[in-house]
């Protein structure tokens, strides 16, 4: 929906449940029974569509998400009744996230050590900042990784495209102002990231510290493509 102006002729609107039917509530029936009335109705526009439902193991549905690019699922218990504003755990979503791995330039100080971590890839010779991210970490692992960070200190940015100019839409800029609060490092440190997509601005959306690759030449970490 973000760039909604620019495509508006590509939105579609998916229908999943129903909880009013001919004036009648149908939030105490099953979520098959409300599919099944969901089945009954008509709809002339395009734009409109009704998902369909999958009967199938956990491990299929995730595997045939992954392998067309989607963003995760959503499971529903067939026999579970709408219970507005309750968590019952009747319903279940997971993100599916892609994941690769990049090289730690820097860090903002913080907590046990740093607060963030800030990483890129190599386009030949050249260091390509991507994200900053202090998700996935416990004390105890901000402990281990600063222990391997803070030897590597240097006071010379190793990121080409930074600063950055250009506002960002979900805050992940860095700008001269922000650098200022860096500590920069020698790039020889490889982390395995996960994250849900890459921006246009060819940043990631969502990052998570997954662990460290010492097995890994960081000269060899490039941008992967889908």
């Amino acid at each position: 929906m973000q760039n909604y102006r620019s495509e508006a002729h590509r939105i579609r609107y998916f229908v999943f449940d129903l909880l009013c039917y001919e004036n009648r509530d149908t939030t105490c029936l099953p979520l098959v029974d409300r599919r099944a009335l969901l089945r009954k109705l008509k709809c002339q526009s395009p734009r409109i569509q009704f998902l369909d439902f999958f009967e199938t193991s956990t491990a299929n549905m995730v595997a045939a998400a992954r392998q067309q690019g989607l963003e995760g699922v959503i499971a529903k218990r067939k026999d579970s009744l709408y219970q507005p504003g309750r968590r019952t755990g009747a319903w279940v979503k997971y993100r599916i996230n892609r994941g690769q791995e990049f090289v730690i330039g820097g860090y903002f100080p913080g907590p046990h050590g740093f607060d963030s971590i800030i990483m890129g890839y190599y386009e030949g010779n050249n260091l390509r900042y991507v994200a900053r991210t202090r998700n996935g970490f416990v004390p105890a692992s901000r402990r281990q990784v600063f222990s391997k960070l803070k030897h590597l200190v240097t006071p010379e940015c190793p990121f080409v495209n930074l600063p950055e100019t250009k506002k960002s839409r979900f805050g992940e800029a860095l700008n001269a102002e922000k650098m200022k609060k860096a500590v920069w490092l020698k790039p020889v440190i490889v982390a395995q990231i996960e994250f849900l997509e890459w921006t246009d601005a060819d940043h990631l959306r969502h990052s998570k510290f997954v662990g460290l690759r010492e097995d890994k030449d960081p000269r060899s970490v490039v941008k992967e493509h889908a």
